[in-house]
């Protein structure tokens, strides 16, 4: 007869298969504690400055497709010849601040776009068309196409910027407003008739057009017949805001604010116009608060006036009057670079080339301006170096500069450390100075072309569906979104 086993390997079976059972049992238990952990947990914190704006790009899987539309010469590079050309100075300014007439003698492979104040703040497009030019490395976001049935979008080269200016400061006096004798007028229709009767318009009903209108007054007289495209602009302030001075007027002249939108066009930087200063030559800033500028404004500028008023006799507050010519240029450097603060207010737009300046100079931009639309939101956030003050609380005495007074160093010193990060995406032409290319990939000009190529999806939407539209139908504009 065998001899049992011993008592010892029974008692080791058992233990063994408990241990088994109570294994195949955790595996459940673990799967539903690690599911309750993901379901329960705090939300992510947000990305780090630095990384929010790396992430914050058009969707990456291609380049942007642009077609250049055939313009001739004349209206692009050829304004800048007639430009230089011109042998008397800016009838709008004394010809002692006019930097560019008698034009200096210099030889140039090129003729560069104007250094005058009044016209450079709104160089982009001219830094724009340069991108798009043989050899350009300043745009990798986009790629130029041959033919326009392979582009996602239509850039129209025209310096409408430049024609209106030199409308306004060498036309016949009051000229510009009237289309007989207007040589911008001509310019205007000769674009909108060629751009108009090509067949990458007819297919998408211009939506896919990009026009460069950063001057107020570009395109003025035809802009209703534009109003489809994607428009490059600085804000909205030259679009639907009524001029106070004719609000009784024929408001038949003035532009409505069905024809921009968030949605469809794209707010882009002014160039600014002082040197950048980078944050390893800060120095102490004794001044609590600056402001260079003209005094009376129109329309929402009005504010400036009464905002002067109310600051300008407050201790360690600047407040000066000047045009940006060479003299109020170097003030502006000055006092700029030895002020905590910058103020912004309105002035005849929401927004000015002012703000840019302050961040080229590292001073903290204070914002008055209510109906601001700013450059980049989603790339950037603003708050994180400036600050936005309401107009009601900035018109009560003595609230605005208690409120800078009690800004922490600490959070100035933050502010602007996140300011010497974002100075790089306002920049247009200051790497390549005084040749025509634009700024590097980080720059203003590749992330304008990021911002166009986040437009695609809706100008896709709005095409396909107006091919269903049958004829003889008539739907009004809608662009009252923001």
């Amino acid at each position: 007869m065998a001899a049992p086993p011993p008592i010892r390997s029974k008692q080791s079976e058992i233990w063994k298969a408990a241990m088994a059972r109570l294994a195949l049992l955790a595996v459940p238990v673990v799967l539903l504690l690690s599911l309750s952990f993901l379901l329960l947990r705090p939300a992510s914190p947000p990305l780090p400055f630095s990384r929010q704006q790396a992430a914050s790009g058009p969707d990456r899987r291609r380049l942007l497709r642009v077609y250049v539309a055939e313009l001739p010469r004349a209206l692009n590079h050829g304004l800048l010849d007639l430009y230089w050309s011109l042998p008397a100075a800016d009838s709008r300014i004394p010809a002692s601040s006019d930097p560019d007439h008698p034009p200096p003698p210099r030889p140039r492979a090129h003729s560069p776009y104007p250094d005058s104040p009044l016209i450079k703040q709104y160089s982009a497009e001219y830094w724009l068309l340069a991108s798009l030019q043989p050899g350009s490395s300043s745009a990798p976001a986009v790629r130029v196409v041959a033919d326009w049935r392979d582009a996602d979008v239509v850039f129209v080269p025209f310096f409408a910027t430049l024609s209106a200016e030199m409308e306004l400061g060498w036309g016949a006096k009051g000229a510009f407003r009237r289309k007989e004798g207007n040589e911008d007028y001509r310019r205007q229709r000769e674009v909108v008739d060629r751009v108009t009767a090509h067949p990458a318009w007819r297919r998408s009903g211009g939506r896919d057009h990009v026009f460069v209108l950063t001057d107020p007054v570009a395109m003025w007289h035809v802009r209703k017949e534009i109003a489809p495209a994607i428009l490059l602009v600085v804000d909205f302030g030259g679009w639907y805001k009524l001029d106070s001075n004719s609000a009784s007027s024929n408001v038949s002249h003035m532009i409505q604010h069905t024809q921009v939108s968030l949605l469809k066009d794209v707010i882009v930087p002014y160039t600014h116009l002082l040197p950048t200063m980078h944050l390893s030559e800060n120095k102490d800033r004794p001044t609590l608060l600056y402001f260079k500028g003209a005094k009376h404004r129109h329309r929402g500028g009005l504010v400036r006036e009464k905002l002067w008023d109310l600051m300008v006799n407050e201790p360690a507050v600047v407040m000066e009057e000047g045009y940006p010519n060479a003299t109020g240029r170097e003030q502006s450097i000055k006092g700029m670079r030895t002020s905590e603060f910058c103020l912004h207010p309105a002035g005849d737009t929401p927004t000015s080339c002012r703000l840019f300046d302050a961040v080229a100079s590292l001073c903290i931009p204070v914002i008055v301006s209510d109906e601001i639309e700013l450059p980049f939101e989603g790339m950037i956030d603003y708050t994180e170096f400036a600050i936005f003050v309401s107009v009601n609380n900035a018109m009560r005495p003595k609230w605005l500069t208690n409120y800078l007074r009690n800004v922490p160093r600490q959070q100035k010193d933050e502010f602007r450390r996140n300011m010497a990060r974002v100075q790089p995406i306002f920049e247009y032409d200051s790497i390549y100075p005084g040749r025509m290319a634009s700024a590097a990939q980080d720059g203003a000009v590749n992330h304008i072309w990021k911002k166009i190529h986040q437009k695609l999806p809706m100008i896709q939407e709005a095409v396909t569906r107006e091919k269903r539209k049958p004829d003889g139908t008539s739907i009004p504009l809608r662009c009252h979104c923001t």
